[in-house]
């Protein structure tokens, strides 16, 4: 990592996404080379050029340059326009992958961002899109980002072929507010999703029964819908997913999934996303580690004051995250337990003080 004035310099083609987010939302140019140079096909695969490619429909002049074998690029960013956006995903990655970077970079657009996506729905790899809808975007909520906040499933799209759409509506806001979320609560209700295309419709309650005979040892309140798309609207391919949602008394969301997979049956799917629910509540904290990104960036852009949030421990990817967030804003933040006195509490507590970041492309509306 080095730094030329304000040119931030990467290698390596990890942590792409966010690092493209921080770029534009900072105003730093940022250049990343080595992109798989020693790969025996070297360079960007193609989500990463689509994802590229979404950057520059949602902005307005950024300037993205990629060299000839694909194994370096210069982004120069431009402002955050929103408006209307139309996308098409390659099937190799999940909507997710791109609705991750992009719900950073919409509250603070010129106009409300309308995004409709096309492409697979939910795979192993990102966030489906029910995960983003009843888990990510209440995240957002905690920030006041809420006011016409929308993610539409309108067709189902499981790989490899996918065919699914969704519609994501965000509003914009002029400055993020300042969080203080250190208590964590008891879990008073679980709700749940189970989806099912182009398989038996018994399949969802299958998942559903096997859920509840783990989870109604634990609490009573258990909500599980089953949602069975039909025709069209179940894309193109075969499959069938369970998404859970674990609510406490404070608004702390822990997350979890599984996806169908071949010679796995509906049960032990239910049972893996059921497992690792629990295994996310245990980890404790109020915000899941699927999470810990989204919800550190947008402290980092607070108003000028000190937000905390009680976690569990850093992945890889939030320790490098956090590295990164000093690159580009020059902020840090300090991490400590939250209880010294007891070995074997694992949560932390994370603070920063704010940058005061301003959305100065909504003035210009």
């Amino acid at each position: 990592m080095a730094q030329a004035g304000s040119l931030v310099h990467y290698s390596g083609h990890q942590y792409f996404r966010h690092r493209l987010a921080l770029s534009i939302l900072s105003g730093k140019p940022v250049k990343i080379d080595k992109i798989r140079s020693d790969d025996k096909n070297p360079g960007l695969r193609d989500f990463e050029i689509s994802l590229l490619r979404l950057m520059e429909k949602i902005t307005n002049g950024t300037v993205i340059e990629i060299s000839i074998t694909g194994t370096a690029i210069l982004l120069k960013p431009g402002i955050i326009s929103g408006g209307p956006v139309v996308h098409d995903c390659p099937l190799s990655r999940s909507i997710g992958y791109f609705l991750e970077a992009v719900i950073l970079l919409a509250p603070f657009a010129k106009k409300p961002l309308q995004l409709t996506i096309r492409g697979i729905t939910s795979d192993d790899n990102d966030l489906s899109a029910d995960l983003i809808r009843i888990a990510s975007l209440p995240h957002l909520q905690l920030f006041g980002i809420s006011d016409g906040l929308e993610l539409r499933i309108k067709r189902r799209g499981a790989p490899p072929a996918g065919g699914g759409e969704v519609q994501f509506l965000c509003p914009v806001v002029k400055q993020v507010k300042t969080i203080n979320f250190n208590e964590p609560g008891k879990i008073k209700r679980i709700r749940g999703i189970a989806h099912a295309v182009h398989v038996s419709p018994q399949f969802s309650n299958r998942m559903i029964e096997s859920c509840r005979s783990i989870l109604n040892r634990y609490i009573p309140d258990i909500y599980l819908y089953s949602d069975v798309y039909k025709g069209d609207e179940s894309g193109k391919s075969p499959g069938y997913a369970l998404t859970l949602v674990a609510e406490s008394t404070t608004s702390v969301i822990h997350c979890a999934e599984a996806t169908s997979r071949p010679g796995i049956s509906p049960e032990d799917t239910a049972l893996d996303a059921t497992r690792s629910l629990l295994s996310e509540i245990e980890r404790g904290g109020c915000v899941d580690q699927k999470h810990q990104s989204l919800v550190l960036i947008l402290m980092v852009l607070g108003s000028e004051d000190v937000g905390r949030c009680r976690m569990a421990e850093p992945t890889p990817r939030t320790i490098q995250l956090l590295r990164d967030i000093k690159d580009f804003f020059g902020t840090s933040f300090k991490i400590v337990a939250v209880d010294p006195s007891d070995p074997d509490c694992t949560q932390l507590l994370y603070s920063c003080y704010g940058t005061g970041y301003v959305n100065a492309n909504r003035t210009l509306a």
